[in-house]
């Protein structure tokens, strides 16, 4: 599979259905406003481009939650994050499927329901990236405890960076004290107040 893993597949294949079916919702309503056909049709053709789309990320998740190692908690988010995508899915795929055969029959009450339900299923696909987020950020699944392990040794350790700069554990910066330039500090020079200055204590 090119090198990549159940896991990084799924991953590869989220953004293009997730960015289209939500163009679907804006070309909806662009149409919906505008009453213009052009975007009536590419909203549609968007919608089956997407909803394709939506199939291969969801099989790539199923593959990937079979291989990738988790424990109880990720488990719990996991299928949580399968339950949103299948309603996700199934939503979206209902929309092609009506609009492939009712495109063209459609009534003003028809339509609007039609609407109603791609907003729908915008908010549905929403959440299911907010949990697929939690996964990855919260969580790191599909990284390997190998890779995490290493990573959190090295993170420990910190890196050095040009002209003494240090990352820390705490991701703060640490500088070197300037070097030695071997000529003595001056003294600073004695204060003298003006001729005619009021007497004032130190």
């Amino acid at each position: 599979m090119l090198g990549y893993d159940w896991a990084r597949l799924h991953a590869a294949l989220n953004d293009l259905p997730v960015a289209l079916l939500l163009a679907v919702v804006l070309f909806d309503l662009l149409a919906a406003v505008a009453r213009r056909s052009s975007f009536r049709q590419v909203s549609f053709w968007t919608l089956m481009i997407g909803a394709l789309g939506g199939v291969a990320a969801v099989l790539s998740g199923l593959q990937a939650e079979e291989v990738i190692p988790h424990g109880g908690a990720v488990h719990q988010v996991m299928e949580t994050h399968e339950l949103l995508a299948f309603v996700t899915l199934g939503i979206f795929a209902v929309l092609a499927l009506w609009r492939l055969f009712r495109e063209n029959r459609m009534g003003a009450a028809e339509r609007s329901l039609a609407l109603a339900l791609t907003v729908g299923g915008a908010g549905v696909l929403i959440a299911t990236g907010l949990y697929g987020g939690r996964l990855m950020f919260d969580h790191a699944a599909g990284i390997s405890t190998e890779v995490l392990q290493a990573e959190a040794r090295q993170r420990g350790e910190g890196h050095q960076h040009a002209e003494g700069e240090a990352h820390g554990e705490e991701g703060g910066h640490d500088y070197a004290a300037p070097a030695d330039t071997g000529v003595a500090a001056q003294p600073a020079a004695e204060h003298v107040d003006p001729p005619g200055t009021p007497p004032h204590g130190h």
